[in-house]
């Protein structure tokens, strides 16, 4: 079983930048692979980005790519999602995700084991 807890939310203007912070429960942190989703209001859950288990595998949904980075601390057992350039069309729930494997990327949110609760970003025009 993994738990996973999201930090780092908040209410940012266009242009600003956020930090979100997952940190997991559990020995085996660097056996999972990690993937980010945000859900804005009215509208389906959509794939962020992506990281594996070693954190030498990513990948990042076009609308973010050169924006957002995701990475991870398998000693703080804590999975990242650095946030540039932000525009109002990311407000979203943002929630981390992880999966058993320690290898590969993963985009679709059935692929997932674990999820945190999320935390919302709001970002303002």
């Amino acid at each position: 079983q993994v738990q996973l807890v999201e930090s780092g939310g908040g209410l940012v203007q266009a242009g600003g930048s956020l930090r979100l912070s997952c940190a997991a429960s559990g020995r085996t942190f660097s056996s999972y692979a990690m993937g980010w989703f945000r859900q804005a209001q009215g509208k389906e859950r959509e794939f962020v980005a992506a990281i594996s288990g070693s954190g030498g595998g990513t990948n990042y949904a076009d609308s973010v790519k050169g924006r957002f980075t995701i990475s991870r601390d398998n000693a703080k057992k804590t999975v990242y999602l650095q946030m540039n350039s932000l525009k109002p069309e990311d407000t979203a729930v943002y929630s981390c995700a992880a999966r058993g494997l320690r290898v590969g990327v993963f985009k679709s949110p059935y692929e997932y084991d674990y999820w945190g609760q999320g935390t919302q970003v709001t970002v303002s025009s």
